[in-house]
């Protein structure tokens, strides 16, 4: 028997092994392809995956390999500048093919010790009060303390384990491909900004592989998603968009998405979980399918880590679906509207101009990339100081950065008074006696996370926010 089992291995599996493996919990993450996904489905991270990355010492490993670019523009693609004094010292977003992410976050959890297997198909799932059992296709069975499905918008555990997926089906289908060109990248350019006037699901740019990656609408929604179109489909729709098919030859991969919209109506069975896109799918607008994906299990590691070592308050593991599932469901909704918006229609062109307008103002644009980089996401734990609930950006310490001291995992107490104390929790919780000209409060609980669980200066109020998030003291 291991810890956990972990069914997929694309980002959010990836990141869900390491996080766990950094708490020293067994994890086996299978994936029933046999090698790495080559296709370049998110072309880079939002600024709080970014924090995420720095918070376990892994940026510099993206930054090496990505490319920064800054915030703006990503609201149903209208042009904005980020706004001054944006919340986080990391304010760009860095663009960094989907493979890339992949093989770094696989490299970091088998450095950790997750045991990943590719080309294990589960076909079953059964779970009693002690434990999960996952059948393979090859007639082989593992059995874990508890399975996470971290496999997909078409997720087998979701399936097999009865939860619900309601939502809106696709009404639009996007054809999406990585191709070689004929035509001159300066003739390419040109065009494609012309058409993207009117259009703004067409695309065609180059994908960081070397390659070009082509976005298209669609003539009709498919009957069946899984059969990729040809390369002849490519060329049809693009000179049917662009009036040119760009010389396109030479495909690497060719796939289609569907604009569906659905949330889980469970983010957990038991000892079975759901993340990523298997608890949540939406169209691709603003980026952010892949990043939440990661956020999720940025949530979940720590508690499902906890449970396991045996310190886990009563309520921690339910706390996951209460906080992330209102993040996916915002996340729908933002989605929804941007969709509308990108609509060649006479209506939402009216509202797009409308929008443009009122984006003019800071407090507008602000909120909006907030919204899509996921940095106001507040988790409701009470009424309180206006940061309870929100991630403590990465703030300059006397000592160094923040994020440098949350490589752990653990969770911190940042006490800018000296006077409080972690005893009881120290195996648990770093207590940091530091100041910064950044932080207004004398002291701040931070779950591993990174969000603050409490601020104040009284020991007794801190012991009990630390029971409440790190569970009894020990003697």
């Amino acid at each position: 028997m291991t810890d956990v089992i972990v069914v997929g291995a694309g980002p959010t599996g990836l990141m869900l092994a390491g996080e766990l493996r950094l708490r020293g919990v067994d994890v086996v993450a299978l994936d029933r392809e046999r090698e790495p996904t080559p296709f370049v489905r998110a072309l880079g991270i939002h600024v709080r995956t970014i924090e995420i990355m720095a918070q376990r010492g892994l940026l510099d490993r993206f930054l090496a390999r990505g490319t920064r670019y800054p915030l703006g523009g990503f609201f149903a693609g209208i042009a904005a500048p980020a706004p001054a004094h944006l919340d986080t010292a990391h304010g760009y977003v860095l663009g960094i093919p989907q493979p890339e992410i992949d093989g770094i976050l696989a490299d970091h959890a088998t450095e950790l010790g997750a045991d990943l297997r590719r080309g294990r198909r589960v076909v079953a799932v059964r779970q009693d009060t002690d434990g999960v059992t996952a059948e393979l296709a090859d007639g082989t069975a593992l059995h874990a303390r508890y399975l996470v499905g971290c496999d997909g918008g078409r997720s087998t555990v979701r399936k097999l384990i009865d939860v619900g997926f309601p939502g809106e089906p696709s009404t639009s289908d996007t054809l999406i491909g990585e191709v070689a060109v004929t035509m001159p990248e300066e003739d390419l350019s040109a065009r494609v900004a012309e058409i993207r006037e009117t259009q703004k699901r067409f695309g065609i740019g180059p994908s960081g592989t070397g390659a070009y990656r082509v976005v298209v609408p669609a003539a009709e929604v498919a009957d069946a998603r899984t059969a990729p179109p040809t390369l002849d489909d490519i060329k049809a729709r693009l000179r049917a968009v662009a009036g040119t098919d760009f010389g396109v030859h030479s495909p690497r991969w060719l796939s289609r998405f569907g604009d569906a919209t659905r949330l889980a109506e469970a983010y957990r069975r038991g000892r079975v979980f759901l993340a990523g896109d298997a608890a949540h799918i939406h169209p691709p607008m603003g980026g952010q399918g892949l990043n939440l994906g990661i956020q999720d299990v940025f949530n979940l590691g720590w508690k499902l880590a906890a449970a396991i070592n045996g310190w886990a308050p009563p309520d921690l593991l339910d706390s996951y679906e209460s906080e992330r599932r209102p993040v996916a469901a915002d996340v729908l909704d933002n989605t929804r509207a941007q969709a509308e918006l990108l609509s060649t229609e006479a209506g939402p062109q009216a509202v797009r101009r409308l929008l443009t307008e009122l984006m003019a103002f800071d407090d507008v644009n602000r909120h909006l990339i907030e919204k899509i980089t996921a940095i106001s996401v507040r988790y409701d734990l009470g009424a309180g100081h206006d940061l309870l609930g929100r991630r403590l950006r990465d703030i300059a310490l006397s000592g160094g950065p923040l994020y440098d001291r949350m490589r752990t995992g653990r969770g911190l107490l940042l006490d800018q008074t000296g006077a409080l104390s972690v005893a009881g929790w120290s195996d648990r919780v770093d207590h940091v006696v530091d100041t910064s000209a950044e932080l207004d409060v004398p002291a701040a609980l931070l779950r591993p996370d990174g969000h603050v669980a409490w601020v104040g200066n009284a020991q007794a109020d801190a012991d009990a926010h630390l029971a409440r998030w790190f569970g009894r003291p020990t003697v």
